[in-house]
């Protein structure tokens, strides 16, 4: 069958969307729950002196997930590129389900003391393997599949996903603080979510087992074109090498740093130095993550009409010039409602203009052979190791110097740096055929 007809038949593309994307929210939500409840699990299942140490230990186990991930792209680009996409997409989604379900089993600090941190921490490293895996297959996958003059547009609905895990996790945090007392939920409303997931895990096995092979990778197999060592092929190939290096640096580091500060970040900074109630913060975290829908679909549209690189270089410019004065904003105006969106709203934007075209920008960028591999690990070590940390190298930067201000210098600098990256060396990619 022709790859390009393949691309073209509609229904097709929609059931790869929904399974790709149905387990990517999987990820998403299962993922943000924790950081959702960072600020309750530092009480839970650490032992602190002060609310800060709690939260911080509770951070640096929410960042060591992200840091393994680029040890799960590893291994799971490796087996995509010498097997085939979907036994990597059904592996990692059945990972990721069954670790966060069992976080909702774990016994509190007050329970088992040590071993309660310990078995979180184990169950944190296990779901970053699984989304190490996840993120770039399910790029590469859906962008393979996507018909090129829209290819921008419809792989753009995957970074729907993130916004939508955040804003599910949230609501529903949101929700059992309205309906249950302080006590009831720091005893047990906490755990449902992460119970909740074992349902969500069953649609999206059911979704995924129904996958078909991808047709670029299935072209590659039919004429023994597949690569026995991807990874190191990529690693040796100075072009490779070279693109991977400017994805790490520039377009995951910059749409890495923005997601975490504008959608993980935002609500800890809202509780803990605004001082705003749980509820109402999540309130106004959820209006904000509601824009980033029809924004990163449009900014996706935008960058079949213009061009990937011109999107990509707007967003990471407002996110660099934009983050300080968002933040010193939402200290200034806690009291206007309307004012805080509206600030919310700003690096949204600026988010939105990043991820929209980062899809098929990814796949784009390298070879087909070693294409699962090449954009796995930099785009995973960029998102653990850069923006994965950067809740907690703000929270700690800001209460080792006493102004949260400073901490949010660390993204201001390296935003800065991924948009000087981005104006020498990002090429456009729009109209790149795929199957080479």
């Amino acid at each position: 069958m022709d790859i390009q007809n393949a691309q073209n038949v509609q229904p097709r593309y929609r059931q790869v969307a929904l399974a790709a994307c149905f387990g990517t929210f999987l990820e998403w939500y299962d993922f943000l729950t924790f950081a959702s409840l960072a600020t309750y699990f530092g009480t839970l299942f650490f032992l602190a002196e002060n609310p800060v140490t709690g939260l911080l230990a509770s951070l640096a186990t929410f960042g060591i997930g992200m840091v393994v991930r680029p040890l799960g792209a590893a291994l799971f680009g490796s087996l995509g590129d010498r097997h085939g996409r979907r036994a990597v997409f059904i592996a990692t989604i059945a990972l990721m389900g069954v670790t966060t379900f069992a976080v909702g089993l774990l016994p509190t600090y007050a329970q088992v003391g040590l071993w309660a941190p310990l078995l979180l921490l184990a169950l944190r490293i296990l779901q970053g393997l699984a989304m190490g895996g996840e993120i770039g297959g399910a790029t590469v996958y859906l962008t393979e599949h996507a018909p090129a003059a829209r290819r921008g547009l419809y792989t753009s609905v995957l970074q729907l996903m993130g916004p939508l895990g955040v804003m599910a996790s949230t609501a529903q945090v949101v929700l059992l603080q309205s309906w249950l007392a302080p006590e009831e939920f720091m005893e047990w409303g906490w755990r449902v979510p992460f119970l909740v997931s074992a349902l969500l895990l069953a649609i999206s096995m059911k979704s995924r087992m129904a996958l078909h092979e991808s047709p670029v990778f299935a072209r590659l197999r039919e004429n023994h074109g597949l690569a026995k060592a991807p990874l190191r092929e990529c690693l040796r190939d100075r072009r490779t090498l070279g693109r991977m290096a400017l994805l790490f640096c520039c377009i995951s580091a910059g749409g890495s740093l923005l997601f975490f500060c504008s959608q993980v970040y935002v609500p800890v900074f809202l509780k803990t130095v605004v001082n705003m109630e749980p509820a109402r913060a999540g309130h106004l975290t959820l209006a904000a993550t509601l824009a980033l829908f029809p924004l990163t679909l449009l900014a996706g549209g935008l960058s079949d009409r213009i061009g990937r690189r011109p999107v990509l270089l707007a967003g990471l410019w407002l996110g660099a010039l934009a983050m300080l004065p968002v933040f010193w904003g939402l200290r200034q105006f806690a009291a206007s409602p309307a004012l805080m969106v509206i600030l919310l709203l700003v690096p949204v934007v600026a988010l939105a203009l990043i991820t929209g075209p980062q899809t098929a920008t990814l796949a784009e960028l390298f070879p087909a052979r070693t294409r699962y591999s090449a954009v796995a690990l930099p785009h995973n070590l960029a998102a653990g190791w850069i923006g994965g940390l950067s809740p907690f190298m703000v929270t700690l930067i800001g209460s080792r110097s006493g102004d949260p201000m400073l901490g949010l210098a660390y993204p201001t600098v390296l935003l800065l740096l991924a948009a000087l990256v981005g104006l020498r060396f990002l090429p456009e990619t729009r109209n790149s055929p795929l199957t080479t």
